[in-house]
């Protein structure tokens, strides 16, 4: 259906014309003919729009509309007015009116303002979900945070889950790459259904294949009984592949044709059973570099990296850090019953210019060890693991005042890329993009300094 309408009418007859054709049209059309009987409909019923004419005997169009507007603030009322009443339809519009349409007019052109009218309804109401869904409290989360670059992936995280397209996650381990996915799936039309993982690196071999296909009874030695794969049973929901780069090169193939055909043959099984899932995929290596080196399909890569969400390393999301450690704080101390309501400045220092190579997951293990141990009612210096007591951030070192401590271009040149390199965990499509270099310059200045 294109959407619900209401229509507000006091002649019977016009009521039943519209409807028809609007139905005609693939709208679910409601009637009333009288203002009151109208604004009864909107209190009880959710509508998309709603269509009223300007006079009629109890309460004119007017009045409708600034009441259904005072109301339900987001419901679009289109206004029917006489040809070349323009004041009154710029009364209209000032009450609150969402547009208005002249008699006599084309069908065609009601059409096209009714479809415009539920387009706006949609998205304001999607706007408002989005908004509750994001003022939640949601404590177990390391998506909270008000940096820049975790705003721009809450969005497009919530742009991308209506649709039912195949996602990438990439980041460093301990960004949180499943609770994206969890999100992703939490926010699709697919909510109903199951949100079923596997960690690809988790499974051996031999078991991996028969963990997603299934198999039948007597397929091989132990299947003592027929087994329903991850791909059946997430039917309807959503398949999470962790650590995507780790799956055998010879599954991948049969994967590949899977996904493509939407169809899986259960290990034994003599044919074939449908199945129905969104594909969300996790990595936390350059899948593209893998592809180039021939350890991973090129194809499947294309049928997973439809979309591509990067999850952003903790260290680079700034005061996050602290915002995060303050929310584990809290929950610990909840757990463990304890006075501890956050951290001397010291410790706050520490915490913020540690780079944290483990990222959330790391700074969670890190507080609720420091949580453990502190006899105060603020987490000091102290209570830190040594690592990050004792840490120093790296500089890269340029120059200095004497000339015997400068180096060649070619030098600094190579330090920085090295540099680059290490601050991005490797990625060199990560630390390609950073330095203005396209890739196969950046493999081959690598390769000229292993000789």
């Amino acid at each position: 259906m294109r959407g619900r309408i209401l229509i507000v009418d006091d002649d019977r007859s016009t009521c039943e014309l519209l409807a028809e054709y609007l139905t005609r049209s693939h709208f679910d059309v409601v009637w009333r003919c009288s203002a009151s009987e109208a604004m009864l409909q909107v209190n009880e019923a959710e509508f998309d729009t709603v269509v009223t004419d300007l006079n009629m005997p109890d309460t004119d169009g007017i009045e409708l509309c600034k009441r259904i507007v005072g109301s339900r603030e987001n419901l679009p009322v289109v206004v029917i007015t006489a040809y070349g009443s323009l004041d009154t339809a710029v009364s209209a519009i000032r009450a609150g009116a969402y547009d208005f349409v002249t008699k006599p007019f084309e069908r065609e052109e009601l059409i096209l303002v009714l479809d415009r009218a539920v387009q706006h309804h949609q998205l304001k109401d999607e706007v408002r979900r989005l908004r509750e869904y994001i003022g939640e409290a949601r404590p177990d989360t390391s998506l909270l945070g008000e940096s820049e670059v975790i705003r721009r992936l809450r969005d497009l995280i919530y742009r991308m889950a209506e649709t039912d397209t195949s996602v990438l996650i990439s980041g460093e381990t301990g960004t949180g790459k499943e609770l994206v996915a969890r999100e992703l799936h939490a926010l699709s039309a697919r909510r109903a259904g199951q949100f079923v993982a596997i960690n690809c690196a988790a499974v051996p071999e031999t078991l991996l294949e028969s963990e997603l296909f299934g198999h039948v009874r007597g397929a091989f030695t132990d299947a003592r009984a027929d087994r329903i794969g991850l791909l059946q049973q997430a039917t309807g929901g959503t398949l999470f592949l962790d650590e995507i780069s780790a799956m055998p090169m010879g599954l991948q193939a049969k994967v590949l044709r899977a996904f493509q055909e939407r169809k899986v043959r259960p290990i034994g099984a003599n044919a074939e059973v449908e199945f129905d899932v969104r594909i969300v995929s996790a990595t936390n290596i350059d899948l593209e570099t893998a592809v180039e080196e021939g350890r991973f399909r090129q194809d499947l890569f294309y049928r997973l990296n439809v979309i591509y969400i990067e999850v952003p390393a903790l260290r680079s999301r700034g005061t996050d850090k602290l915002l995060l450690a303050q929310h584990f704080v809290r929950s610990f101390a909840e757990k463990m019953n304890k006075d501890v309501s956050g951290f001397n400045n010291a410790a706050a220092e520490r915490l913020q210019i540690y780079d944290w190579p483990g990222n959330v997951r790391e700074l969670q293990n890190c507080i609720e060890r420091a949580v453990a141990l502190t006899t105060h009612e603020l987490i000091s210096v102290e209570d830190l693991p040594e690592k990050i007591r004792n840490y120093h951030p790296s500089q890269l070192f340029l120059a200095g005042d004497d000339p015997r401590d400068l180096i060649t271009l070619a030098e600094l040149e190579r330090r920085y890329i090295l540099k680059v390199l290490e601050a991005v965990r490797d990625n060199r499509t990560d630390a390609a993009r950073i330095l203005g270099l396209d890739r196969k310059t950046l493999y081959r200045k690598l390769e000229h300094y292993k000789k």
